[in-house]
């Protein structure tokens, strides 16, 4: 098949994609590329996620249990754990995950495995698309020779590109198909074919002069993003030793119309991206003989939020002429974000585990995150606040109910800023 004819083929919507790693990036993709009428092959090593997709049943919570039973029901998303089925496919896009090592170094194994697993699958002229975060040069260094040690050359034999994944997970205005996707090709042919064809699933596709620019776009976007909570949270700090509140300073602030960005502090990030990414292009960086100052205070000052929060209860506690030890202590909201299930590298386990170490008695309440850390669970519709020495608002879901906190609480350590202006029995103290 030659280029034409695969352009022809995505054109005409009669393409066979396969997705690599179903999880809460591959998933939504296979759904809304099945949802356009494209077949799809998805492939995930999990038994339990597959097994789980065959019966119709969603594990993602963007993704609606019905409408994966719509696409696995008319046949259009067929999920399997096994790579041969990927012989089948005109275009494959890995979704695979690039987490970090405890020595915060890039743990590649998940794209190492995948690429070899698809170039031993695929024919020539298959279109093959890394979507996992990494650091630029990854598509080259890593899915090229894989594909290459199978006599599959990138640029004559088959084509390649790289489109970051956009995928933020609890919103509910952006999804696949109104997000803008990035896409850089190892080649023009490897980048026109791979903006047809997402053209299918998205709106709009925005074009990267190579794979290497478009790698480092999710970096950019999500540096951006964990050097400006820096600030905040290093501001946080500044304002709390002047007895100041940097919630209202913000406010103020953001009511210029120019010049300013609100950014908010918090216990600290979470989640795969923001606390993640930026390490990859530091490492990057550091390989390069470049030393990332800026990107690596920021995430010093980051990842001291928890400890902060920390001793910010431990200050509460001993105005309340008590110690941790001992104290009844409920964690509002455990998931790194709002409206989420996602507890994935949640500041709420350095928090629950450094009061535990100081033998406090710590439960938690979280609509969406059924178990947490062995710790007892409680329900937030039935909760007796005063019977807790402090409540710490770690993540604030729309689910709470912040009136009766602050009307039935005696302390209240505000991680979100949900109280400004609310007023109630218990003495708040804000980070």
């Amino acid at each position: 098949m030659s280029f034409q004819k695969l352009k022809s083929k995505i054109e005409s919507k009669k393409v066979t994609v396969g997705i690599v790693g179903l999880g809460y990036v591959g998933l939504p993709l296979a759904v809304e590329f099945a949802r356009a009428g494209v077949k799809v092959i998805g492939i995930d090593v999990s038994p339990g996620k597959i097994s789980s997709l065959k019966s119709g049943t969603s594990y993602v919570e963007d993704v609606p249990s019905s409408a994966v039973a719509a696409v696995t029901g008319n046949g259009t998303f067929k999920p399997h754990r096994s790579f041969r089925k990927l012989r089948k496919a005109d275009a494959v896009i890995i979704c695979v995950p690039t987490p970090l090592r405890k020595s915060r170094d890039p743990d590649l194994s998940y794209i190492v495995k995948a690429s070899r697993a698809v170039a031993e699958c695929i024919s020539a002229d298959t279109l093959v698309i890394l979507e996992s975060t990494s650091y630029p040069g990854t598509t080259g260094e890593i899915l090229v020779p894989a594909l290459e040690k199978q006599r599959l050359k990138a640029g004559r034999d088959v084509f390649v590109a790289f489109s970051p994944e956009r995928v933020d997970p609890g919103n509910s205005r952006y999804g696949i198909r109104n997000t803008p996707k990035v896409v850089g090709g190892y080649d023009e042919e490897s980048a026109e074919l791979a903006g047809d064809l997402y053209r299918i699933a998205v709106d709009r596709v925005v074009f990267a002069g190579s794979c290497e620019e478009a790698e480092i776009v999710k970096l950019l976007e999500n540096t951006f993003r964990a050097v400006n909570i820096g600030l905040i949270n290093e501001m946080a700090q500044l304002c709390d030793r002047f007895g100041l509140d940097i919630w209202r300073i913000i406010r103020a602030a953001a009511s210029k119309p120019f010049g300013f960005m609100p950014f908010y502090p918090g216990p600290g990030l979470g989640g795969h991206c923001i606390p993640v990414d930026p390490q990859f292009l530091s490492w990057k960086a550091k390989s390069s003989r470049f030393y990332p100052y800026f990107i690596d205070y920021a995430d010093e000052i980051n990842r001291s939020m928890p400890a902060h929060v920390t001793a910010k209860a431990s200050e509460i506690l001993n105005e309340s002429r008590r110690s941790v030890n001992g104290s009844k202590i409920l964690l509002m909201g455990v998931s790194y974000k709002q409206n989420v299930g996602d507890v994935r590298e949640s500041p709420a386990f350095e928090i629950a585990d450094e009061l535990l170490k100081l033998n406090a008695s710590v439960s938690y309440t979280d609509p969406h995150v059924g178990s947490f850390m062995s710790l007892d669970r409680v329900d937030h519709k039935t909760a007796s606040y005063a019977t807790y020495n402090l409540v710490i608002i770690v993540t604030a879901h729309d689910d709470f109910d912040y009136k009766k906190i602050l009307k039935e609480s005696s302390w209240v350590l505000d991680c979100r800023g949900v109280t400004l202006d609310m007023e109630g029995k218990a003495k708040v103290r804000r980070i």
